[in-house]
């Protein structure tokens, strides 16, 4: 069974750091295209950085370059996040995502695996 756990969501202030990681088991997900998705309530998930073409190419959402920084380590089939100068803007449940292919995709539409979702606060 494919599983995708995040770990490293929490609280923190204005212009904090934290740092999320994904672990996935029950496959390997070296050549695929994986991201990090966040949503709030009543609105749609958005997709915030990714990585498609077995790490070839990055992908971040205009409001987080320069602030976040996706990596993975394919050794240890994990993925992760490290998001500097938070904003209360960037509160939300981020999520762990992954396709059956290398494409880079943009949309959750376009994704097959998820974790649960970890939850992130930021507070002024």
């Amino acid at each position: 069974q494919v599983q995708l756990r995040e770990s490293g969501g929490g609280w923190v202030q204005t212009g904090g750091s934290l740092r999320l990681s994904c672990a996935g088991s029950g496959a390997t997900f070296n050549n695929n295209a994986m991201g990090w998705f966040r949503q709030v309530p009543g609105k749609e998930r958005d997709l915030v950085a990714a990585f498609g073409w077995a790490g070839v190419k990055t992908y971040y959402a205009d409001s987080v370059k320069g602030r976040f920084t996706i990596s993975r380590d394919n050794a240890k089939n994990t993925m992760d996040l490290q998001m500097n100068s938070l904003t209360p803007e960037d509160t939300a449940v981020y999520y762990c995502a992954a396709r059956s292919g290398d494409g880079l995709g943009y949309v959750k539409y376009e994704y097959d695996y998820w974790g649960q979702g970890t939850q992130v606060t930021v507070s002024s």
